[in-house]
């Protein structure tokens, strides 16, 4: 990471999230082909669930990919969650900087598919494109989930289904019922269908857009500075838990486990006391 640092932040990182079953994978596919097509060069992160048995990721979502398999042009890696919260492995931030310092234009994340906890993607990338498709529950439920509110660009994909003007106009009641300003981005809304391609030229406009007011705006830099700052925590607090917590039987911790167990301490001074030490 050390030698790496000064060749990083020139990729523009895109997260694409959204529920089990919308068609992620095959956006993600067809983005690529328009990216290359285009003349750039495509980076592809797919995070997928840890199989309980290896520890390895299932990769399963990958054989969606296999246009793109030969292209020494696009570079695709699965990634195992490994149980981490958020829809994202650990890792993940890391591998994005290797990609970007190796000359990719475009990072693509695609996240598990959980649901409620993948608003971790929100602070990974900077165009968070949220997936949904007609017929896996209604829209505002899926905006209870709290993923719909991370959106900088809604894909309504299979709009060839039943249903997805349905989706596409409870999204834009969802939209009109939030207070933006003028200077603010407002997420639009594409309607897709990855498979047979449709859709996916505006959809990568849509990106290309957001990237743009990003840099006018300059939020583009606050973001990424948002990031680091999480990114600098996390790994802080880590390394202070590691040193915390000792080997079982040997560490301060049990001691001070012990007397608030036995009633000769509260926790909240146990924590003081750790932390003085």
């Amino acid at each position: 990471m050390k030698e790496i640092a000064p060749l990083t932040g020139h990729a523009h990182v895109v997260g694409l999230t959204g529920s089990p079953g919308v068609g992620k994978s095959t956006v993600t596919g067809a983005l690529v082909s328009v990216y290359r097509n285009a003349g750039l060069r495509v980076g592809v992160l797919a995070v997928d669930p840890s199989s309980p048995f290896s520890g390895g990721a299932l990769l399963g979502d990958r054989v969606r990919m296999q246009d793109h398999a030969t292209d020494d042009r696009v570079f695709i890696r699965s990634m195992a969650s490994r149980g981490h919260l958020g829809g994202l492995s650990w890792a993940t931030p890391q591998a994005v900087r290797i990609l970007a310092a190796a000359g990719f234009d475009v990072v693509l994340v695609e996240t598990v598919g959980v649901g409620q906890a993948e608003v971790e993607i929100s602070s990974l990338a900077d165009t968070a494109l949220v997936v949904v498709a007609p017929g896996l529950g209604d829209s505002i439920q899926a905006a209870k989930a709290g993923i719909l509110e991370i959106a900088d660009v809604f894909a309504v994909n299979k709009s060839d289904r039943p249903g997805a003007q349905e989706a596409v106009r409870d999204l834009r009641m969802m939209l009109a019922m939030a207070n933006y300003g003028s200077d603010d981005w407002k997420p639009p809304i594409v309607s897709t269908t990855a498979m047979a391609g449709d859709g996916i030229a505006d959809l990568a406009a849509a990106i290309d857009k957001h990237r743009d007011w990003l840099t006018a705006s300059g939020q583009r830099d606050q973001r990424r500075r948002d990031r680091v700052r999480e990114e600098i925590s996390a790994i802080a607090l880590g390394e202070l838990r590691r040193r915390i917590g000792g080997l079982p039987g040997e560490s301060r911790l049990d001691e001070l486990a012990d007397r608030v167990l036995a009633g000769n301490l509260d926790p909240y001074s146990a924590a003081d006391e750790l932390i003085a030490g």
